[in-house]
């Protein structure tokens, strides 16, 4: 009989393995719905889903193993960061999905959403003052028009597998939907900078992609994460996580 496995758990939601099944439940219905329609119109390849009842979503598990973890030693050559670039490229070509995603969230919004964040960050101690406001500096650069694409708003690189220099599988699309291309690269490559030419050389050379953004989606992705991480029992402090990500535009 096959263990049962818990990959994450919050108080949001839970991903728990039992076997080859993977069973998601989530108390927002609405991300579970957003997340099977997605792998349905995404064209790159994504778990089988093997059955739905709300709560749970139940996928198959996908061959491969990701590139690392954020905190984690990258793995994987040249050939095969640029092979998750160049899936990244594709899933942005394709036609736009129906509802905006995670990376989607209006310029406005997201101001009031960081500027929030940073505030409670300094009044509860949890970060040094000089420490949020350069990055909220930097951060000013992800706040400006940009052209929708289909987004996986969550891309992780533990969330990407490969056998080899093949994208076998990429999980967890909850926060899929119409968003900011640089937002996926820069969540892509979020604590690895050191191969975030990799995977731009299979993105292409074509592509617009302003480095002074991605630095600035890093600044952004990371301010918003470290309370809600602490609150929710996981450590941004340790090395090469999100805190070192924000010492790192020092």
């Amino acid at each position: 009989m096959s263990e049962v496995q818990v990959v994450v758990a919050h108080s949001e939601r839970a991903t728990l393995r039992v076997g080859d099944v993977f069973l998601k439940v989530d108390a927002d219905q609405a991300r579970i719905d957003a997340e099977a329609e997605a792998m349905t119109l995404a064209p790159v390849p994504t778990p089988e889903v093997l059955w739905r009842k709300p709560p749970v979503l139940a996928i198959a598990a996908v061959p491969g193993t990701t590139l690392g973890r954020l905190g984690g030693p990258s793995t994987g050559s040249p050939a095969a960061w640029a092979a998750a670039g160049a899936a990244i490229r594709k899933l942005h070509d394709a036609p736009l999905p129906p509802g905006v995603g995670r990376a989607g969230r209006g310029v406005g919004e997201l101001a009031t959403e960081l500027d929030a964040e940073c505030a409670l960050l300094v009044a509860n101690g949890l970060l040094p003052a000089e420490l949020v406001t350069r990055n909220r500096e930097v951060a000013e650069a992800a706040l400006r028009p940009w052209t929708p694409v289909f987004t996986h708003g969550d891309l992780q690189i533990a969330h990407v597998f490969l056998e080899g220099d093949q994208v076998t599988g990429i999980i967890d699309w909850s926060e899929a939907g119409r968003g900011d291309a640089l937002y996926d690269l820069a969540t892509f490559t979020l604590g690895h900078e050191e191969h975030f030419d990799d995977v731009l050389a299979g993105y292409g050379a074509d592509a617009d992609v302003d480095l002074g953004v991605i630095h600035a989606w890093w600044a952004v992705r990371s301010l918003l994460a470290v309370r809600w991480l602490i609150e929710h029992g996981f450590d941004p402090f340790l090395p090469g996580c999100e805190v070192d990500v924000l010492r790192s535009r020092m």
